[in-house]
């Protein structure tokens, strides 16, 4: 599966000139954040996704990912519904190809 990137809208609080970014690959979900001087990344391994949950506004999606590891929650807002709804495709059709893989002795 090669991996899909979806970048919050401009227009709303704190994603003006830095964006956040999602990336979900095969192997993780990855939460890239700028700002002047530094990169924040975090990632949480498709493996240890516990749910997805996503509030969705008149406009905007929130995206909130926890993780089964005990790790802060993956969060991000300023997203499309649409955008926010494909994050969850993404990472449930992952974790099922995952989960029906077959296991080797």
């Amino acid at each position: 599966m090669p991996s899909e990137i979806f970048q919050a809208s401009r227009w709303t609080h704190g994603n003006f000139l830095f964006p956040t970014v999602i990336e979900v690959t095969d192997q993780a979900v990855i939460r890239h954040k700028r700002s002047w001087f530094s990169r924040d990344e975090m990632s949480i391994s498709i493996t240890k996704v516990a749910s997805v949950h996503i509030k969705t506004g008149l406009i905007w999606s929130n995206i909130l990912i926890e993780s089964s590891g005990g790790s802060d929650p993956l969060a991000s807002h300023g997203h499309a519904r649409a955008d926010a709804r494909r994050i969850r495709e993404l990472i449930e059709t992952a974790q099922g190809k995952l989960g029906s893989a077959p296991k080797t002795p």
